[in-house]
């Protein structure tokens, strides 16, 4: 496994921007402090501290817009808590839903699914592969206290079979996206990522924005945030 090396977007599907966070650094743990974390991510809603941070005036939603032009918009959030007491783990896997506002069958999409009382589908894969997702780290990320995996490169080979997914992260190389508090990692949505329990768990939460920049069909919806 790699870490420490320089990491572009266009090349290898995530780039760190290095204290990118720090000035909404305060709010954001004001903001985290009033969810309940009953479960390992909870998806985020209505919380209005969150938006001038996401809008693309603010400093998250500026990063996306570099990437993604305009009309970038935050269309999903969800807030991980790892601790010494929640010390999970995740496969390697793709994000292949997104969460839309209102159930309605329209061809290519599907299948639909329901995670915390939201509508969530599996889209055509253009709409991932024009989409990025931000990690605003709250917390040190140091190699030990389980750090994102991505398999570089990855992102550009569509949509992964379930049974090839282990395979195709082996053969990209697997990368460690340390941070400290304030860093932010961009990655292209598509890529394969996983996420180890900590050798050394201390409080490791993460804020998870998806962006896009295009409506979805006239039928349907982003949910956004």
């Amino acid at each position: 496994m790699e870490n420490g090396d320089l990491r572009t977007l266009a090349r290898d599907g995530a780039e760190l921007y290095t204290g990118a966070a720090l000035a909404d650094l305060s709010a954001l743990h004001a903001m985290a402090s009033a969810v309940p974390l009953d479960r390992a991510g909870v998806r985020l809603q209505g919380i209005a501290a969150l938006r001038p941070i996401l809008e693309t005036k603010g400093a998250i939603g500026l990063l996306a817009a570099t990437v993604l032009g305009p009309g970038t918009r935050a269309v999903r959030a969800i807030l991980f808590d790892k601790s010494a007491a929640a010390n999970w783990s995740l496969g390697w896997h793709q994000d292949r839903t997104i969460c839309v506002r209102d159930r309605a069958d329209v061809p290519g999409f599907g299948p639909w699914t329901t995670k915390s009382g939201l509508h969530h589908v599996e889209p055509p894969f253009d709409i991932l592969a024009r989409m990025v997702t931000l990690r605003v780290h709250l917390d040190d990320v140091p190699d030990t206290n389980a750090p994102l995996l991505i398999a570089p490169g990855s992102h550009r080979l569509g949509r992964i079979p379930v049974a090839e997914v282990e395979a195709t992260a082996r053969a990209s190389g697997v990368y460690r996206c340390t941070a400290t508090a304030g860093d932010v990692w961009m990655y292209a949505t598509p890529i394969l990522h996983a996420s180890e329990a900590a050798v050394t768990p201390t409080r490791r939460r993460v804020l998870q924005v998806d962006f896009a920049n295009a409506d979805l069909l006239a039928v349907l919806e982003w949910t956004g945030i």
